[in-house]
Formats: C-alpha cells, structure tokens, sequence
C-alpha cells in the first residue's frame, strides 16, 4: 500500500548550497581548517536501518547482553531464544553489528517533557514507518493483509512475544484494551475518529491468539498507515498514560477495574495510592513513564519515572527486535536523561560533550559554537532538515472569548494577514536560523504531493507595512494613541495581543516573540510576550485561555497522521490546539460539545476525514485543497521554516556506532525512532 505521502529531499538544493558556503564561512573562520573536514559531516545522505522481511535472511540462533546471561545462568531468567518469540522482528543496522553494553546519556526539561523519552526509547507501535518515513513496516506486529475493499484488516502478531516481565503478549491485550477500556465511557468518553470512517465506528475482533481483525463499514484505505503513525493507535508507550495505544498489559491492568475487582476495592486502591478516584490511579498505572512497575514491549523500560531530576531507563530482557547476527537488542544496557533548567543549560552540556546521541532541544543559534567544540567534546555534528514549512508558527484562537474585543479581532481573517504581513521573516531567518531557513508561510514541503503551489509558500508572507496598515483601518482599527499602538474599538484603552511562548525548548521562541513585538510596532499593533512553563501552557491552552501562542508545526508533513498542528484536531496541548480548543472538542465529540467552527474549518474537517477512504489520487486533491485553505486562512501564521532547527540539529558521540549521515525528522516518525535506537552502540 502507498503511504499517505511521498517526500523529502528533491527541493533541498538552495538549502544545501545555504549550508554548504555557511559552515565553510564559520568553520574557516572560527575553527580552522583542521576542525572541518568535510562538509557531509552536516548534509549527509538519508540513511537508516532496514527490517529483514526474508526469512531466508534470519539468524539461526540468537546472543544475548553478559548481563542478561549471568541472569539466565543464575535462573532469573529463561534462555534468550525463549525470549524474543518464535518470530523475532529482524533489523539490519545501518552500518555494522554492534556491542552491548553502556549507558546513552541525554537531557531532558523536566516532567513535560514526556516526549523526549518516548522518541528514544519508548516506540512500540503496531506498525512503523521505515527510516524514510515513507513506507509502513511490521513492528510489534509481524505483517498484516488487507481485503480488496479496503474494509478488513488482519493483523498478524509474533508467536511467542512477551511483556518485559514475562507475561505473554497476544491478541487479548489488544481486546482488552478494545472492550474494557476504550468501550468503557468512564475511561474513554470521547473515541478517536481513526478507529472509525467517515464517522462510522470500526470494530476489532480476536482470530486467535496472534491473529486481530479491524473491520470498518466502508473502505478504510489508509488504515494501515494510522497503524504505523503517531496516532490513539500508536502503541502503548505513547498513548497508554491516555488510555489509549491500541493494546495493554491485561494481566496488569484487570485488577485495576470495577468491572473485575468491584469498584470499592479499586476506589480503595486509588485512596491508598493518594488518588482521588479510580480511573487517574489507573492512568498512573498505565503510564510508561511515571510508573516504573509497569510491563512494556518497548526496548527499554522506565526504573527511575520521568518526575524526578533524572529520568532512567533499562532494557527489556524480553524484547522481541533482534540484528541480523542473531544478536537480540538494543546494544545499550541504559539511558539516563538528566533535567536541565532552560534551553542554555541543555546546550552548554551539548557543547561539553555531555550528551551521546541528541537532537532534542539542540538550538540552531549554538551551531557555530558546536562546530567549534567538536574535538574538545568528542563529537559530531549532523542536521536532519525537516519537511515541515514552519518552525516557529504563531497559532491564533479562533474560540478565545475571555475577552470580547481581542476575539473579535482574532476571529478577522483579515487581521491575521495584517500581523502576518507586520513580520520581517528576512530579519527572523538571519537572527534565529542563521539564514539557514526559509521564510514563508506554514506550508509543507514543495516536494510534497500535497503542496498545493509554489506561490503559497508566499502568500500572506511577504514583509509589507504598509498593506498591513491599509488592512487594519480598513476593518475599524484607525484609531492610535500617543504612542502610535492602536486602540481598542469598545473605548477601553490600547489593543494589546498576548503572545504565549514556551521556554527551554528546540528554538529560542520567547526571543522570537519579542523580535515579532518590535516588528509590529511599525503596523501599531501592542504584542505583550508572555514566558510559561510547558504544563501550565498545555493546561491554558486546552482551557482556551491563549490569545496566540508560537510553536513549531512539525508533522505537517504527515497531516493525515499527524494533524495536530494543521487544524482543531486536539483541544488540549501545544501549537495546532490553540487554533481552536473549542472547535476541536466540537470535533472530537461528533458536535455534542465545544463549539461549531465556521465554514471554511469543518470544511477541511470533513475532507481529511473524507481522504482516509478514498484512492490515493483522490487523497492527493483532497489534501491540497486542505493546505489551500489552511494557508489562506492564517489560523497558523507562518515564519521559517524547512530548516533543521526544530529537532534536526543531532550531536553524538564520536564514539556512538550507527549513527545515520541523516535521519528522517518528524514527529509522526518519533525521531529518532525511525533510526531504530536499539541498534546505536559505543565503539568502546
């Protein structure tokens, strides 16, 4: 089957030139010849490790880490070919064999920070995108087979697969999950329309033991890739602390329910744990990284929660990915991230060498000083460009009503193109991209099938004052103080905009933030900057309580299966959701709650939801039209973009082994997952 998309790389050459006579410029100039050998040390090759899907070609008995054979020679645990199941997933690495042991170090930001563990080490999705991001391949499950109708299903699961405490993984944790949590309206009141089409709810049924059948009403052409993408079915590290993923531990789980154990004794459990009821004692229980009891398919297992100053985790003894010599994974015994307290913090630990494999939180604005520092920190340095066309979106409420005036100007799209013509996108590239990126609205990649035309990665994007002045008398707002800021149409003072920013994370946003403030001095409009911690912003945002909010839309490039900065998908969390909280629970609900979008937006709603069950053809118009009108809406202001600065700026150690030239760099593809982590390795 076609994935939803095909990209990358065929529209890079300006960039890559951009690249190339840059670093020449920095690295002759402030290193040296002799701290520059090549410039494919930054623009590698997409590469990346590849499932073995002929059986010919798989090890004929397998090798475990010495650790783990002092535990099976110690009886503590069964040999290791009872341990990765009768059907092994088998990876080429990307380079070489490797060798156990060692612990990856990484920072993270704190408890929010949930994603930063997850992409590393915690991707146990039914399926998986292959290190393109292009292709679906089997992961926790071994294969799948689709009728001619695009209605049915069959996923095919690994005989023989464990939890990480032995248990054994099979179709009923699936059903479990199905029938006793996301049928369960307490647990799940509001359905993922992926589990459906066109709004009608698929099923899921048990064939046997390693054998599940989703059935839909009418054709589901796209299913397979919502099974290999960030979505509610995207395993059970990433979504389970919402109940969601697609399966989960039944044996663990069961005796949390009312339905098994009665619902005093669960209350009681929940009261003992200091919950105050039983469903958030089961979201802790069923969380990867909060609760280090838990039992996982993913390679490494949290043993130190994620609330804490440092976040560790171990490898799974029963994991079911093995390399090609037989070797079972991952190479590296642990992963330890440690908190730091903002974005300078992280870096200057980046610099020193601190981190072994990270792009994470890495700033755009150190690549100078990482070049720099490369010998003295033992590392290198590599840049994953993304496909995504802004790194730094302004978000605008569009359901904001705390205060009547701010939301009427919000909700004038005309106002949203004034603000966005107030932006010099030339200035932010030089100060905050280096010039690397690429100024211009939000829109993908043009290599994408899905662009919908060169001219709209201009449109409403070029620095012009004075037509954002011409535009904002003609809606009403003529009117200035002293000062020139333009003033409210209800008599009560200065209109001021709130821009909402996130610290201590990827790009330097409150800075941004202020440099678009001084840039709308020039069209009289008051931008007051507000700095907040990722929580609060998440809790704010899903109250509609943000005027406007900057934040990448990374993923875009995959808006079928990652939407969630393209439109109201998601009411709660960062960037898309603050397009409009109250649209997306209108959304999510099937319009019994939240509030009604206009026209234009449950117009893009009902085609994505419409592009899931049609011929791939059809898919692409669909998906153009979307672009088209989320581009001339500006409910996602864009400024720069098609840039390595959001997660694509990589170091790692000089003396990690398989390390791709490039990776695929995308939030639907949980970089690095897509580089499988499990087969990265210290040469000694």
């Amino acid at each position: 089957m076609t994935a939803l998309w095909q990209t990358h790389a065929t529209g890079e050459r300006r960039w890559w030139s951009a690249i190339a006579l840059w670093t020449l410029v920095v690295c002759t100039a402030s290193a040296g010849p002799a701290a520059w050998a090549a410039s494919s040390e930054l623009i590698g090759k997409l590469e990346g490790p590849e499932v073995v899907t002929d059986t010919a070609q798989f090890p004929k008995s397998f090798k475990e880490a010495p650790q783990l054979a002092e535990q099976v020679k110690a009886g503590k645990l069964p040999p290791v070919q009872e341990r990765v199941s009768q059907d092994p997933l088998v990876i080429k690495p990307v380079h070489e064999i490797g060798k156990y042991g060692g612990t990856w170090r990484r920072g993270f930001s704190g408890p929010a920070d949930f994603w930063n563990g997850y992409r590393c080490c915690g991707h146990d999705k039914i399926l998986f995108w292959d290190y393109t991001g292009n292709k679906a391949v089997p992961n926790v499950a071994k294969g799948w087979q689709v009728s001619d109708d695009g209605r049915t299903f069959t996923v095919f699961l690994r005989k023989g697969m464990k939890w990480s405490d032995g248990q054994p993984f099979t179709a009923n944790d699936f059903m479990f999950w199905y029938e006793d949590i996301y049928q369960n309206n307490d647990l799940v009141p509001t359905k993922t329309p992926l589990l459906a089409i066109n709004g009608k709810p698929g099923t899921m049924e048990k064939v046997d033991d390693a054998t599940l059948k989703f059935t839909f009403p009418e054709p589901y052409f796209a299913f397979v890739d919502v099974l290999a993408g960030a979505t509610h079915l995207g395993g059970h590290t990433y979504q389970g602390r919402d109940l969601m993923g697609g399966f989960a531990p039944k044996h663990y789980l069961q005796p949390l329910l009312p339905k098994y154990a009665g619902k005093e004794a669960v209350d009681k459990l929940a009261k003992a744990a200091g919950y105050d009821n039983w469903v958030s004692f089961l979201k802790f229980k069923n969380d990867w990284a909060l609760n280090p009891e838990l039992p996982t398919v993913a390679a490494w297992k949290t043993t130190t929660p994620i609330n804490t100053p440092t976040w560790v985790l171990e490898r799974n003894p029963y994991f079911y990915m093995v390399d090609t010599a037989g070797h079972q994974l991952p190479y590296i015994d642990k992963v330890v991230m440690t908190v730091a307290e903002n974005l300078e913090v992280m870096n200057l630990r980046a610099i020193a060498g601190e981190y072994d494999f990270q792009a994470r939180h890495i700033d755009i604005g150190k690549l100078p000083v990482l070049l720099e520092n490369r010998t003295k920190g033992n590392y290198k340095v590599y840049l994953d460009p993304a496909d995504s066309g802004c790194d730094a979106c302004m978000f605008v409420n569009q359901t904001y009503d705390a205060d009547a005036e701010i939301a009427k100007w919000l909700q004038n799209r005309d106002f949203r193109i004034a603000l966005s013509l107030g932006m010099d996108r030339e200035q932010l590239n030089e100060a905050f991209w280096l010039g690397l990126g690429t100024p211009g609205s939000q829109v993908l990649a043009e290599s994408s099938p899905y662009n919908p035309g060169p001219e709209y990665r201009t449109m409403h994007s070029k620095h012009d004052p004075a037509k954002a002045n011409q535009l904002l008398d003609s809606i009403g707002l003529t009117k200035k103080d002293a000062e020139g800021y333009r003033v409210r149409t209800d008599g009560k003072g200065r209109l001021r905009i709130e821009i909402m920013t996130v610290g201590g994370q990827f790009l330097q946003f409150t800075q941004i933030a202020e440099m678009i403030r001084e840039q709308w001095r020039k069209i009289g409009i008051q931008a007051d900057v507000n700095e907040i911690e990722r929580s609060l912003a998440i809790t704010r945002v899903g109250a509609n309580e943000i005027q406007t909010h900057l934040w990448q839309n990374d993923g875009t490039e995959h808006f079928f299966t990652f939407p969630t900065h393209l439109f109201s998908y998601q009411a709660s969390g960062l960037g898309g959701a603050n397009i409009g909280p109250l649209w997306a629970q209108w959304f999510r609900s099937n319009g019994t709650q939240g509030k009604a979008p206009i026209a234009s937006m449950q117009k893009l709603m009902d085609m994505w939801k419409k592009a899931f069950g049609v011929p791939e053809a059809e898919r692409v118009q669909l998906g153009k039209e979307i672009w088209r009108i989320a581009v001339e809406e500006q409910w996602a202001i864009g400024t720069v973009g098609l840039s390595p600065a959001a997660q694509g700026v990589r170091v790692a150690s000089a003396n990690m082994g398989n390390v791709p030239a490039r990776q695929y760099n995308s939030p639907d593809g949980m970089t690095p997952a897509t580089s499988r982590p499990e087969t990265l390795f210290f040469k000694k």
